[in-house]
């Protein structure tokens, strides 16, 4: 039995000819195409020649032609069906298996294809040959009738009936399976689902057209944009419309911009720029980006640019976040006042939309700018929640090399904005003087240790201060004390406070248990003095510097434990975990 084409096609798409090639020649990079020495002659001089755009090699020493199958064939002496196998491994994709299920499944592959080309052609000859609407919609909007051929744009008038033309070729059953037609219930006849609307068809990467999606143009009583059904054959997460024809126009920069609508990518086509892809209008799904990676190492998302196109912007970035490697990148592009990319190339033109989108950040900066805006940054809890935001969106990073990377940058970042950084910069005598009289809290009861000193201005804050406390729980909930009785003191604390009726003076059962350990912490706290002094705000810039200090202590515990580590026997992942105790540490 013969592979499909479809299964062969595939792999082609998958694999570029350099990569397949480039394991067995030193491949050079010669404008489009690469060269190097022929595998199949002795050559000093470079004959051999990969074009990746045009799919195939050509040795002009030996003449020797063909594409990645016939490489392997020739160069390891495989079979065939031995270099599909070998391939479709490479690309990531299951062995074919010629089973029954196989042989049917591309019969009824075969028959969809074919309905879709029939209904495919026949609405675009109708856009030209009868109702006029669709077509002085389109060109109002920029669109010229070559775009439109080129797209096979089409129109299904309000009063369709090719139903009925398609049943003379296929059975019932074949077209209900495209999702084109549905039954209505109330006159029992076959509904075309894209009547009174304008049709761009869906391209899989082999441009066969698989679905639709449909614009309605002059009957507000029905949705405004519609798309197949997903089918058998056509699964939405899993196509981008239009990379059938960008893939062609890769460029050295292998970038590609990805928009939201069809009309985006159309405009922006039609301006001259070729390497133009949508999601289609959904959140762009790993499948998506994994096969525009395929062709493209640096896509640009540019969506809408009103708060629901940026807020999907940001889903699109924290989702993809884990998937980026050192060749597989993404940037953003922000367009601002609610214009969309079919808007702006309109009014700015190719090379004002070409100049935007060199404005591009990084996935890695446009995550931090969204969530800077959103940031109070006079408050510190919203800076410790904000930090911890950004370190669980590291945690996600699949790659492990940069995942370190990106994290020690946030974390600078993030040091930068802190109070303590302004503090040290200031020379305001009002916040020198905080700093000062928190020094002073060093100096205490010989029995107790410089970490329990602070341990115990917690708890005492929380104990006395719990209005302080109530609105920050979720930062105290991740402390954990030097010993066991100051842990228990914490865990009730809070779990008092968060029921909103802590009040010292009224907790007998409370007071009871813990009374020695209070009146220690009462009498042994220097910041009590302090404390009472300040207002609020002054109270809780205290606080958060009193949790920075303590934080550097148990960050030194941590160190000298791992120092003493390394020197009884040295182990990598200590010296790894050691290093990066040091950068966190390390304050400028």
């Amino acid at each position: 039995m013969k592979y499909p084409k479809e299964y062969l096609d595939e792999i082609k798409l998958r694999l570029k000819v350099s990569q397949v090639v480039g394991k067995t020649v030193k491949l050079k990079r010669r404008g489009k195409e690469f060269v190097g020495l022929s595998p199949f002659t002795s050559e000093k001089t470079p004959s051999f020649t990969v074009s990746d755009e045009k799919g195939f090699y050509h040795c002009f020493s030996s003449g020797e032609h063909g594409n990645i199958f016939d490489f392997l064939m020739k160069t390891q002496s495989l079979k065939f069906g031995d270099a599909v196998r070998q391939l479709s491994s490479e690309a990531g994709m299951q062995p074919y298996r010629f089973t029954n299920f196989d042989v049917e499944k591309e019969k009824r592959f075969q028959v969809y294809k074919n309905i879709f080309k029939d209904f495919t052609d026949h609405h675009n000859r109708l856009i030209f040959e009868k109702d006029k609407t669709a077509l002085e919609y389109l060109n109002k909007r920029g669109i010229k009738k070559d775009i439109i051929s080129e797209f096979q744009i089409g129109y299904v008038p309000g009063n369709s009936d090719y139903y009925s033309n398609l049943s003379k070729k296929f059975n019932e059953k074949e077209i209900l399976e495209t999702g084109l037609f549905y039954k209505s219930e109330k006159n029992n006849r076959f509904v075309n689902r894209f009547y009174s609307r304008i049709i761009f068809p869906i391209k899989n990467i082999t441009g066969d057209v698989v679905a639709f999606g449909g614009r309605t143009i002059n009957n507000n009583k029905i949705a405004k944009y519609i798309n197949s059904p997903e089918t058998e054959f056509y699964k939405k997460g899993r196509i981008v419309f239009n990379l059938d024809k960008a893939r062609l126009h890769s460029n050295k920069d292998q970038k590609v911009i990805v928009v939201e609508g069809y009309m985006d990518v159309i405009s922006i086509y039609s301006a001259g720029i070729k390497n133009v892809v949508s999601n289609s209008g959904i959140a762009l799904t790993e499948s998506q980006i994994n096969l525009i990676w395929k062709f493209f190492q640096n896509p640009t998302i540019c969506l809408d640019g009103d708060k629901s196109g940026q807020k999907a912007a940001l889903r699109i970035a924290e989702s993809l976040l884990p998937h980026i490697k050192e060749n597989n990148k993404l940037s953003f592009v922000t367009l601002v006042n609610g214009i969309d990319p079919d808007d702006y190339i309109k009014e700015k033109g190719k090379e004002g939309f070409e100049q935007l989108i060199k404005t591009n950040l990084s996935i890695v900066e446009f995550i931090w700018k969204m969530h800077l805006n959103e940031l109070n940054k006079a408050d510190p809890f919203a800076i410790t929640k904000f930090e911890k935001k950004f370190k669980n969106l590291c945690q996600s990073i699949k790659d492990t090399t940069l995942k370190k990377h990106i994290l020690e940058s946030y974390l600078e970042k993030i040091r930068n904005l802190t109070p303590l950084q302004r503090f040290r910069k200031t020379k305001d005598n009002y916040n020198y003087k905080i700093l000062y009289e928190t020094k002073k809290i060093a100096v205490a009861r010989e029995h107790l240790s410089k970490e329990e000193i602070k341990e115990y201005s917690i708890l005492y804050i929380m104990y006395n201060y719990p209005n302080i406390i109530s609105p920050r729980l979720e930062i105290f909930k991740d402390i954990n004390f030097s010993s066991g009785s100051l842990n228990n003191l914490k865990t009730e604390l809070l779990r008092l406070i968060d029921k909103g009726d802590f009040d010292k003076n009224n907790a007998v059962n409370f007071n009871k248990k813990y009374s020695n350990l209070i009146n220690d912490i009462n009498q042994n706290t220097v910041i009590k003095n302090i404390f009472l002094k300040k207002k609020e705000n002054q109270q809780i810039e205290l606080l958060n510097e009193i949790l920075r200090e303590l934080n550097e202590i148990k960050f030194s515990k941590k160190i000298d434990k791992l120092e003493q580590k390394l020197m009884d026997k040295f182990d990598e992942k200590s010296y790894t975990d050691l290093i990066e105790l040091k950068k966190q540490i390390n304050k400028e």
